[in-house]
């Protein structure tokens, strides 16, 4: 247990830390901004492309990986769909969003911290295989369900298929972790190793990814606060920190994973819900204060989840 506190609570503290920089008013939550932008566009992508670019494989096939996790995705997003839309009477996008914010983790400010301090390199590369896609699907997955949901409630015309993924490919390609991503791949494909002093350099930035990612983090959720919704916000919060990763330890478990992939896929996904539900909620004008509220109250209960998951699985 001892062990585990270590791994896990200085990940939430520097969280309390970011906030508590803003609410004391000693920085300003745009320098937060500003901090997670650093994290965004330089740091996380130069620890993605160093990570894959020194990554043995063994050969492994990334399907498998993709496979466990986004079962928990799928079964966690339609649970949280019927919640809102069954149990508390909400339309059909606030449905949609309440399904995102039930499985759309965390992964880059949280996940990578957690799963580098607690698995290690191992479980750093299984984080860069998922990172590979989870953007992608999520968000072509989000926009589409939500255009759906438009259309059904006869709100303005829903895009098509290929006008929303021309869209969201456009913006993903010039998304700094997917060139991070795509620059170490094609490193690991040339077998080119990379210049000692370069190295050393890049290194030293992807290794201020973690912390910067957290206080950044802790910085911005001054911005949400608890918009009302209390209790759908509680019950989506409940799914996103202990239905999905319960799906994906079982994925996994069936699926042969390694106990290092199978530790890095149910950590990132125990995780709190990620700033990105909120964005497809603004996107869409609705349930912007239902997603304010999950990730701030997933993200203060999640100290003690993740710290349960970890005394499980490690």
């Amino acid at each position: 247990m001892t062990t585990v506190a270590q791994d896990v609570l200085p990940i939430f503290i520097l969280i309390l830390f970011g906030w508590a920089l803003v609410r004391l008013k000693i920085l300003t939550a745009e320098i937060g901004d500003g901090l997670g932008d650093f994290v965004f566009k330089v740091a996380v992508p130069l620890l993605l492309l160093r990570t894959i670019a020194n990554a043995d494989f063994h050969g492994a096939s990334p399907f498998r990986l993709w496979i466990a996790y986004f079962s928990g995705v799928l079964l966690t997003w339609i649970v949280g769909h019927l919640l809102a839309t069954r149990v508390f009477g909400r339309d059909q996008k606030v449905g949609v969003l309440a399904g995102v914010s039930a499985s759309f983790a965390n992964n880059v400010f949280i996940g990578l911290p957690l799963v580098e301090r607690t698995v290690g390199p191992e479980g750093i590369v299984a984080m860069s295989i998922l990172l590979a896609v989870h953007l992608p699907l999520m968000m072509i997955a989000g926009v589409l369900a939500m255009e759906r949901a438009e259309q059904r409630s006869g709100g303005r015309k829903a895009a098509g298929v290929l006008a929303v993924s021309k869209q969201v490919g456009g913006n993903l390609v010039r998304n700094p972790l997917i060139i991070g991503l795509a620059a170490g791949v094609l490193l690991q494909l040339l077998g080119t190793p990379v210049p000692a002093l370069i190295d050393g350099i890049v290194a030293q930035v992807a290794g201020m990814a973690a912390p910067a990612a957290l206080i950044s983090l802790g910085m911005t959720l001054n911005k949400y606060g608890m918009a009302g919704n209390v209790r759908i916000a509680t019950g989506i919060s409940l799914l996103k920190l202990g239905l999905m990763p319960a799906v994906v330890w079982l994925a996994s478990t069936l699926l042969g994973l390694s106990p290092q992939w199978t530790a890095a896929l149910v950590l990132t996904s125990s995780v709190p819900t990620g700033i990105n539900a909120w964005l497809i909620a603004n996107r869409f004008g609705v349930g912007q204060g239902l997603a304010a509220s999950v990730i701030t109250l997933s993200t203060a209960a999640g100290v003690a989840t993740v710290s349960l998951w970890a005394l499980l699985l490690l």
